[in-house]
């Protein structure tokens, strides 16, 4: 009856040998796939952001007339969006004043959104770290529940000879 038990806690152990490993390989997955959708959504989020700049800077230049080049709109549309507001060039009528509202609500947003895609890198990155340190101490702690079976099963057998079994 006690050699029953032993080889039933050894594959219970196997068992979750396995379990852990594979747990470990689809969150190995699963973040592999996370911090792609991070980093296209950082591609994403900046090219919204040139977009919106360049249809700003498009929009300024042909609204205001103080707006004379195509670089003085897109350098108004930036400092517009980013709520920097140097003071060398402001919108000077009624239209562009109501377009540098829009400018700002969604440059607000979409810069918001690329600081956002850059925090979530560096905040993946350390999650990563702390994930692998736990793996290790995982996989050390399945090594000394291994090594642990082992001597018992050892010690079990040994027992059994002495026994006469």
């Amino acid at each position: 009856m006690g050699a029953k038990r032993l080889p039933q806690g050894f594959s219970w152990a196997r068992l979750c040998v396995a379990r852990a490993k594979i747990r470990g390989m689809t969150q190995i997955r699963k973040r592999k796939r996370q911090l792609i959708l991070i980093r296209r959504g950082l591609v994403y989020s900046l090219i919204l952001a040139m977009l919106i700049l360049l249809l700003g800077g498009v929009g300024f230049w042909w609204l205001d007339p103080k707006v004379e080049t195509l670089s003085d709109g897109l350098w108004l549309a930036f400092t517009t969006a980013a709520t920097v507001g140097y003071g060398d060039l402001v919108p000077s009528t009624h239209a562009s004043r109501g377009f540098s509202v829009l400018v700002v609500l969604l440059g607000l947003a979409v810069l918001s959104l690329v600081t956002a895609s850059l925090a979530a890198i560096f905040v993946e990155r350390e999650v990563d770290e702390e994930e692998r340190q736990i793996e290790r101490d995982l996989m050390r702690e399945i090594r000394h529940v291994r090594e642990e079976v082992t001597a018992l099963r050892e010690l079990l057998l040994e027992q059994a000879k002495q026994s006469g079994r």
